[in-house]
């Protein structure tokens, strides 16, 4: 990364018992910020903790000689250093006198979007929510160099603050090619927003700090014309965006939704529920937590909807690693993705790792697919797992989808989390392994017998919604997939480290694909001894295969049910 941050400019403004020790500071290139309130040492701070950088105090002396080759203050007490990045905010007292001044060094950073370039050239607004501090602008700089320099848009800036294209009327070389329009008081953003897209015909818009409710309601009127936004927001994470009234309507608002009875029923859930109001104005949110680490939701609309149904949604985690690779984790609570939850470790490979076998983990759906066509040479394209991690991954390793008709699914969902039995929650009856319901619900329900004698679906029925007999349907469930679990665990039993790769990419090769997308696939070629342990787990799943190659090149390939 190639950083450029003009600390020199900087340093010239303050006074010499402050310059001089930053100046022949060990670490003064981790300098986020430089403290100066009236009476009290003055502090840097640095990512490891604050310093203090003398036995002084500051005076109004000290900040008289520092205000005067500061440009005027903003409405928004900030101010600048002419064709830099740097930030100056003032603390007045009651009297607008000032009495405390806050320099944040601000750095042209190239390089930090490398995790996210991908969703550049997806033409969806972006949405960077994170703690102050954590890097969102110097994110959205590069984010805007990116767009206009490499990707040739026509970019622009509403930079309330400076911050973004620093102070003066010449932006900085951090932007690029983008145009930059300054806001002259802070209340006044949401107009210039509009303006924006009104008389300079943008492909992109960047918004630093979107705060108010006007802002929130300009920026989804840009991005219904048709303009791509990218921007940050105060919140840390999506559910603070989402549970903040002004907010919300950049991820398409939240309104109270009376249903029928029968639809109450049919979702097991109450009357009144809260329900998404429109199309997001952010298609794709980023939560920065760490400046390694980032959250990516791409699907912002559908995040939304999981959120507010009570259901815990999956999102990626990107990170920088330090040998300058960047690796994704998918994440969430939902066992049955037992691959993703428990080890989700995905590492960025070429050909020449798969042929050295160096590939870590399957990570999705289409994965065996790429394998085919990144490297013709299966033999060695193992997938590499230690016994130690199947032994405490192996108990774990469930997709049993329970489908809840006529019942509280909170109810459902908290004594399924009480008696710690892994079953999974799910509002598709067509992915579903199994049916809950209350007796006189399902009675009168042809569609749901229906559907669960097509599509082959055992039904659990209660009498009564009460927390007992919904236990009790939950441990019969639970004994019956026990079966195929005690099954799993004695064909798992004293084998080697090749013989459980095998087993684990058909167990996740069904589940993934075969039972969740009604697809068929293709596993990697195998010796015949291996191929026979595939096909007894083939047929506790009551699948169809066939076998095609020939000698050590043979595979499988898995069908799924057919009705």
């Amino acid at each position: 990364m190639l950083i450029a941050d003009d600390l020199d400019k900087l340093l010239d403004i303050l006074p010499n018992f402050i310059k001089i020790p930053l100046g022949k500071h060990p670490n003064k290139k981790f300098l986020i910020e430089i403290v100066m309130d009236l009476g009290r040492r003055p502090e840097a701070r640095f990512p490891n903790g604050p310093q203090y950088l003398s036995t002084n105090s500051v005076s109004w002396y000290d900040l008289d000689f520092c205000i005067k080759k500061i440009p005027h203050f903003s409405g928004d007490n900030r101010s600048g250093i002419e064709c830099t990045l740097h930030r100056i905010s003032s603390i007045k007292n009651r009297k607008g006198n000032i009495i405390g001044l806050t320099f944040r060094v601000g750095r042209a950073i190239f390089g930090t979007i490398g995790s996210i370039r991908d969703l550049l050239y997806t033409k969806q607004s972006l949405l960077l929510l994170g703690k102050p501090g954590v890097g969102k602008t110097t994110v959205i700089r590069e984010i805007t160099r990116v767009l206009a320099d490499e990707m040739q848009k026509r970019v622009v800036i509403i930079d309330t603050s400076n911050e973004i294209a620093g102070d003066g009327d010449i932006p900085h070389p951090a932007i690029g090619r983008a145009r930059r329009m300054q806001v002259a008081r802070p209340e006044l953003q949401h107009q210039v927003m509009i303006e924006a897209v009104e008389n300079h015909m943008p492909e992109v818009i960047i918004i630093d700090e979107i705060g108010t409710e006007l802002e929130a309601l300009a920026a989804r009127t840009i991005a219904e014309r048709g303009v791509q936004l990218v921007g940050t927001a105060h919140g840390n994470c999506l559910d603070n965006v989402i549970k903040n009234p002004v907010l919300c309507d950049l991820v398409g608002g939240i309104q109270y939704v009376t249903l029928g009875d029968d639809e109450a029923k049919r979702r097991g859930s109450q009357k009144s529920i809260l329900e998404r109001k429109a199309l997001p104005a952010f298609q794709v949110a980023i939560e920065i937590h760490e400046r390694n680490s980032w959250v990516i939701h791409e699907s912002v609309g559908e995040i939304v909807d999981k959120i507010l149904q009570g259901s815990l949604p999956f999102f990626q985690r990107r990170q920088f690693n330090a040998d300058g690779s960047i690796s994704i984790k998918s994440e969430s609570s939902n066992p049955i993705d037992f691959m993703v939850n428990k080890n989700p470790f995905f590492k960025v490979f070429n050909k020449n790792d798969i042929s050295q076998g160096n590939l870590s983990l399957l990570g999705n759906t289409n994965v065996l697919k790429s394998l085919y066509e990144s490297n013709k040479n299966f033999e060695s394209a193992n997938i590499l797992f230690s016994k130690q991690n199947f032994k405490n991954n192996s108990c774990s390793l469930l997709s049993f989808q329970l489908y809840v008709y006529g019942i509280n699914i909170r109810q459902v969902e908290s004594a399924i989390k009480q008696l710690g039995l892994s079953l999974v929650l799910t509002r598709d009856i067509l992915k579903a392994d199994y049916i809950l319901g209350l007796k006189s619900s399902i009675k009168y329900s042809s569609k749901i017998r229906q559907v669960a004698k097509l599509k082959k679906i055992t039904i659990y029925t209660i009498y009564s919604h009460n927390i007992n007999s919904i236990n009790r349907a939950l441990k019969q469930i639970f004994i019956t997939q026990s079966t195929f679990n005690n099954n799993w665990y004695y064909l798992c039993m004293q084998k080697t480290n090749l013989e459980l790769n095998a087993l684990i990419e058909t167990r996740y090769a069904i589940e993934k694909i075969v039972l969740n997308n009604k697809e068929s696939v293709e596993l990697l070629p195998r010796y015949s001894s291996i191929r026979n342990l595939q096909l007894t787990l083939i047929n506790l799943y009551n699948l169809k295969y066939s076998v095609f190659g020939q000698d050590y090149n043979q595979k499988l390939i898995i069908y799924p049910h057919t009705f």
